[in-house]
């Protein structure tokens, strides 16, 4: 008995990009009014993760094991420490720029989030990822609510094993 040859045929067709990636939100649409700061924020985020590129592609780069100079050494190590510095400091910048761009796609950009209110459009022009209006910021910053880096107490900094010389108060 000879068995006939059936060809498969597809019961399902192909995946589609989308379905292996799944669905691809379309953005929302940018109200006309923050049109200019969208393209401004999303140009300064741009530029600001090409910026990060450099300063990371900066203090990656390969360091001499020795130098032929110790301030040639120091300035290297100056240089790369520099680098990071900014770069950690950018990072905070661009979540901001993140945030914002998100409060516009979602249609909270413009308003203050303590008390509700339109933000200033010259505050806005001037501090485009600001979420706080001029007078809810002044009142946050009088009341110690912003949580700024600071150096912890002195008694917290690691001491030399040295012994250190006490200076006398001269009156």
């Amino acid at each position: 008995m000879v068995k006939s040859k059936r060809i498969n045929k597809r019961l399902k067709p192909m995946a589609a990009t989308k379905d292996v990636l799944g669905m691809i939100a379309p953005e929302p649409p940018i109200k006309p009014k923050w049109r200019p700061h969208y393209k401004r924020l999303t140009a300064l985020r741009e530029a600001l993760l090409h910026r990060q590129g450099d300063l990371a592609k900066d203090a990656l780069e390969e360091q001499p094991t020795f130098s032929t100079h110790m301030a040639d050494a120091g300035t290297d190590h100056y240089d790369r420490d520099f680098a990071l510095g900014m770069l950690s400091s950018e990072q905070g910048a661009l979540y901001q720029i993140e945030q914002a761009l998100d409060r516009i796609r979602n249609g909270a950009y413009g308003i203050c989030e303590l008390t509700g209110k339109p933000i200033e459009p010259q505050r806005l022009e001037a501090i485009p990822w600001t979420r706080f209006s001029a007078a809810a910021e002044r009142q946050l910053e009088k009341e110690g609510a912003f949580n700024r880096t600071r150096l912890g107490p002195r008694e917290t900094v690691a001491r030399s094993s040295e012994p250190e010389e006490k200076e006398e108060d001269v009156a």
